[in-house]
């Protein structure tokens, strides 16, 4: 946990500095450029120091152990993260496409906006070479250790890079036909789009983990490893949910009439550890041992059913 936390951490902090060096520079860049979608940009860059200070704040309680208050320990703190990451996401991408689109208004109504200066381009790629570098380093330490949290991170990291480049492209476009200014503030609606992309993306998974949703195939998974253990005659009353960046699963296995408590009991152990023991992500397994049905005549698996 120590070294989840430390890494974590010193990967958040360094997307921090970016994040401050990006949003002052495309802020100040936008001004004197008089580019809308370059300060659209420079808005979604500073939204990104919100979420880091979120998964710096939220690592310290979502690695704590399990407690007499939080017996299944503190894994779903990652999901709520995750989930006010999404929301603030959706309010950046809400108020730059009301400006973009109150911009674009205005152009067609004859208001035509001056083209903004060359240099702005420059700064649109810079961002999107610069952020593309932190998504990936974010999302390894993601992967490492599983979270969900900084997961949805690294996709804000990749979700402002992504939308440097129809920044660019605009900044292009406005700069060397000057007729089509108005393509820069066609830029910042693109890049209102992207962030709502990225924030379906961050929150969907997040809303399924908190609602314990049941996720695609890993029940069926889970009762496959069961009825391949020694004296296991079926399975039923499947259950799978994500906690955290892992799985938990509860199960019912049925036994031979004729065992013991104590092999009923020692199969009901083996059944555990195999699960455990699969490599898909299974942290820890409630299973339940009942004896076999007199009218069940062959090895079945009910996954999911309540019977």
């Amino acid at each position: 946990m120590v070294d989840e936390v430390r890494c974590v951490r010193r990967v958040t902090l360094g997307g921090m500095m970016v994040n401050v060096a990006l949003s002052a520079l495309k802020a100040a860049s936008g001004w004197l450029a008089g580019s809308q979608a370059l300060l659209a940009d420079a808005v979604h860059s500073a939204s990104d120091l919100v979420t880091d200070v979120a998964v710096l704040m939220g690592v310290r309680y979502w690695t704590a152990p399990a407690d007499e208050e939080h017996p299944y320990g503190h894994g779903k703190i990652q999901a709520v993260v995750a989930a006010a990451i999404g929301l603030v996401l959706v309010a950046v991408a809400f108020g730059i496409g009301r400006t973009a689109l109150q911009r674009l208004l205005a152009a067609a109504d004859g208001n035509e906006p001056s083209a903004p200066a060359a240099f702005a381009f420059w700064i649109a790629v810079v961002s999107l070479v610069a952020k593309e570098a932190v998504y990936r380093w974010t999302r390894a330490v993601a992967r490492r250790f599983r979270s969900s949290a900084l997961e949805a991170n690294a996709w804000h990291h990749r979700s402002d890079a992504i939308s440097s480049i129809p920044v660019a492209l605009a900044l292009a476009v406005s700069y060397f036909v000057p007729s089509l200014a108005w393509v820069d503030s066609l830029g910042a609606l693109v890049v209102a789009v992207f962030i709502l992309k990225a924030a379906w993306d961050v929150v969907k998974p997040a809303v399924e983990e908190l609602t314990d949703a049941e996720m695609p195939g890993k029940s069926a998974e889970v009762a496959r490893i069961a009825l391949r253990v020694k004296g296991v005659k079926g399975c039923h009353r499947v259950r799978t949910r994500r906690y955290g960046g892992v799985f938990q699963a509860d199960l019912h296995v049925q036994v031979a009439r004729t065992l013991s408590v104590v092999e009923g009991h020692a199969i009901g152990h083996a059944v555990r550890d195999a699960i455990r023991a699969a490599g898909i992500d299974v942290v820890d397994a409630v299973v339940h041992v009942e004896p076999m049905s007199e009218n069940s005549a062959n090895c079945k698996s009910n996954v999911g059913s309540q019977s």
